[in-house]
Formats: structure tokens, C-alpha cells, sequence
């Protein structure tokens, strides 16, 4: 896989909340399209989140308390950011730790050497 192709999106489809808790956790709020490319610029463009997956992903985690909403506006336009609740902090550490054994475990996996005859 060369830099610029795109990771598919089934095998990254189980990744994106995590990737969201992590970020917000890192930054006070951000907004929607914000997130979007901040998870392309420190992916160096490999993954993409499209707005289809990223607002109902948010909206679940709105509705879970994982995340809350302020609403401001820029200019005329609305602008919804998202946060980080102390539960979403919570539940951002067990998926990243979850995540890191899941890759971990996937590296030994695929590094097994297999027998034949």
C-alpha cells in the first residue's frame, strides 16, 4: 500500500469512535469537519471519515453521553462542537486499550509462521 491509498472502509468501520474519543480527548471541542480532517492530515491522508459515517457516529455518541453539543455561530452559519464528557473520557481509555491489544494480538497473528508437511 503505497502512502496515498485509502485504507477500506470495512476494515476501518469498527475504529471510528475510538478514533474520535481519542481526538476530542485531545483538543478542548472541535466540530464535525474539523474532526474529519484532522483524522486525514495525521493519517497523511489514508483514512477518511466521511460526513455519512462521522454525524451518525457523533449522534450515537451524543445520545450515549459520550459526548455533549454547544451550538455557535460563525458568521451565519451554525456551527455544532463536540466535547468530551467524563464518561466519554472513561470509555476513550477501554477502547484504546482495546484497540492496542487488538493490534498486538493481530501482529502475532500475522506473523506466525506456518508448517507445511
Amino acid at each position: 500500500m503505497n502512502k496515498q491509498e485509502l485504507f477500506p472502509t470495512q476494515l476501518l468501520k469498527g475504529t471510528f469512535e475510538t478514533i474520535i474519543l481519542k481526538l476530542l480527548s485531545e483538543n478542548e471541542r472541535m466540530y464535525g469537519y474539523e474532526i474529519s480532517q484532522k483524522v486525514k492530515e495525521l493519517s497523511t491522508n489514508t483514512i477518511t471519515l466521511p460526513e455519512g459515517s462521522l454525524y451518525p457516529i457523533l449522534h450515537k455518541m451524543e445520545e450515549k453521553g459520550l459526548v455533549s453539543t454547544e451550538l455557535e455561530h460563525v458568521g451565519r452559519r451554525p456551527r455544532r462542537y463536540y466535547r468530551l464528557t467524563a464518561s466519554g473520557s472513561e470509555v476513550k481509555h477501554a477502547k484504546v486499550d482495546e484497540f492496542s491489544r487488538f493490534v498486538a494480538t493481530m501482529g502475532q497473528v500475522l506473523s506466525l509462521k506456518v508448517k507445511i508437511g
